[in-house]
């Protein structure tokens, strides 16, 4: 069930209204069920790999903490063997399954190019959400390993954190100690919230059909057809960033919404990353939970690890003591950034994604002193305004360019993308045929199109300053009154069919891939 049909709204007010109504220790049961039938709607075969997932870590937090009970008759170092036997083992079996499903093509493929013959491949079902749920089961296990969290005993309450149906496809990715709580939790009926979960559903619609799935018609055009439409790579990369950060924080707000009409919270997974002053601080603000899991997971056991320290001590007898200090959190950033691209998806062009945003961030984390220098020797004050501007601008640039490896089909044409975006630029392409699937690329539409996005845009950017500002969507609501505020949902919803470009591109959300 696509989150913007017809069917899946329906669903879920049968499930709210259900979950009100039902003795509150059920609650948690009621969302299990559901989240399954969400599931199963997709596929019954698929359930398979969720109950795998499911089966395989919540039988390791058993284990471990089994093997923490006999610590006194067996002592710790043969606990803390038998623990390390027990986790890796979890995570060759959860990351193995992501790993044969998601990459297996993906690595014929490349050997077939290296020994320049083709490889068969496999025709593997691709499981609904698998990067999501099987992050969010990993981190589990390892809170469980390094004792940050007790394991769940209740095998169908452990089901329920893995599979809640409305951070399944989209994220974001939860935590047990935050999430879990809220899920076995008994909730009451509570209008504020309720209002507060649909608004954040609007709003999480309003992105993906305004700004989104408009943007996508010129996306999808200009990067489908690299040579055709040259002198659009600029307008193809600018049109993605709006449609990329519409659907993914659009989808990221629905599904927080419905969650929000059950009593829970998800974590925060956008904090207004074009706003960003380095590619660093961009990370901290983007796809928060996937930043956060790889901080927690990958780069504190890299760059505290033994072996890193004792590469970082050599590095400073032979390279000094500023690089040799930078160079090991250098490496273990390109190392979080390569498993960030992978993540994101089976090929080359992601990979060069994940490498370019790790390189960027390594060489930046390295070249702070000389930095610093510069800015004293040219006397800017980098306390200004001007200068916050001028850094937003200077990312924003820099992450425009990641996309192009992100959307283009391929590394070639990404290059090639990249560019036509500084050698050619001919707005006239913008009016020549196929460059809008609906219309008959009537000029009138076309810039209908692109005023709708830019409106979009502009809703969003007005309302990303407050909240840059301190001020929270509920205080500027709260500020309204309840009728008004009625007649503003209301509006949206006559808004949505009238802006929105359902017909066209909408086909779900990109994220839901993952």
């Amino acid at each position: 069930m696509s989150l913007i049909s017809l069917k899946f709204l329906i669903f879920v007010v049968i499930a709210v209204v259900g979950y009100y109504l039902i003795p509150k220790k059920y609650q948690w049961i009621w969302l299990l069920v559901f989240s399954y039938i969400y599931y199963i709607s997709s596929g019954v075969k698929i359930v398979f790999f969720l109950v795998f997932s499911t089966a395989v870590t919540y039988m390791t937090g058993l284990l471990l903490q089994k093997s923490e009970e006999k610590e006194s008759t067996l002592g710790k170092k043969k606990i803390k063997a038998r623990k390390r036997k027990i986790i890796t083992l979890a995570l060759l079996l959860d990351f193995g399954m992501l790993g044969i499903l998601k990459y297996t093509n993906f690595l014929l493929g490349s050997i077939g190019s290296v020994l320049g013959s083709s490889v068969p491949e496999f025709d593997f079902l691709l499981p609904l959400g698998i990067s999501f749920y099987t992050f969010q089961s990993a981190g589990y296990v390892l809170d469980v390993y390094w004792g940050k969290c007790k394991p769940e005993r209740n095998v169908f309450k452990f089901a329920l954190f893995v599979s809640f149906f409305p951070q399944l496809m989209q994220g974001p990715i939860g935590r047990f100690e935050t999430l879990a709580v809220q899920l076995y939790a008994r909730h009451s009926f509570d209008g504020q919230r309720i209002e507060r979960g649909v608004r954040r559903i609007l709003w999480g619609y309003f992105k993906k059909l305004v700004i989104a799935d408009n943007a996508a018609m010129f996306v999808n055009s200009i990067f489908g057809n690299v040579d055709q439409y040259s002198g659009l790579a600029i307008i193809g990369v600018l049109a993605y960033s709006a449609q990329l950060y519409g659907d993914f924080s659009g989808g990221i707000d629905v599904v927080s919404g419905i969650a929000c009409l059950f009593g829970i919270d998800l974590d925060e997974n956008f904090r207004r990353p074009y706003f960003a002053t380095s590619i660093t601080d961009f990370w901290h603000r983007w796809h928060i939970t996937l930043g956060t899991w790889m901080k927690d997971y990958i780069f504190y056991p890299i760059s505290l690890s033994k072996w890193m320290s004792r590469f970082g001590k050599k590095a400073r007898k032979k390279l000094g003591k500023q690089i040799g200090r930078a160079l090991p959190i250098c490496i273990a950033n390109i190392i979080v950034f390569l498993v960030v691209g992978i993540w994101h998806g089976a090929a080359w062009k992601f990979i060069v994604y994940g490498l370019y945003n790790g390189l960027v961030i390594g060489i930046s984390g390295m070249l702070a002193p000389q930095f610093r220098q510069w800015k004293n020797a040219l006397h800017i004050n980098d306390k200004g305004k001007g200068w916050m501007v001028f850094q937003i601008l200077r990312t924003f640039v820099l992450v425009n360019i990641s996309w192009f490896f992100d959307m283009a089909s391929n590394v070639p044409d990404a290059l090639k993308m990249m560019r036509y975006a500084v050698t050619k630029f001919e707005i006239s392409e913008l009016f020549t045929a196929g460059i809008i699937p609906l219309g008959n690329n009537n000029p009138k539409y076309i810039m209908l199109v692109i005023a709708t996005i830019l409106f979009g845009c502009a809703v969003l950017f007005v309302v990303s300053v407050f909240q840059e500002r301190g001020l929270t969507e509920a205080e500027l609501y709260r500020k309204v009154p309840f009728a008004l505020r009625c007649l503003c949902y209301v509006a949206i919803l006559f808004i949505l069919p009238v802006l929105g470009a359902v017909p066209v591109t909408s086909g779900g959300f990109i994220y839901a891939q993952f």
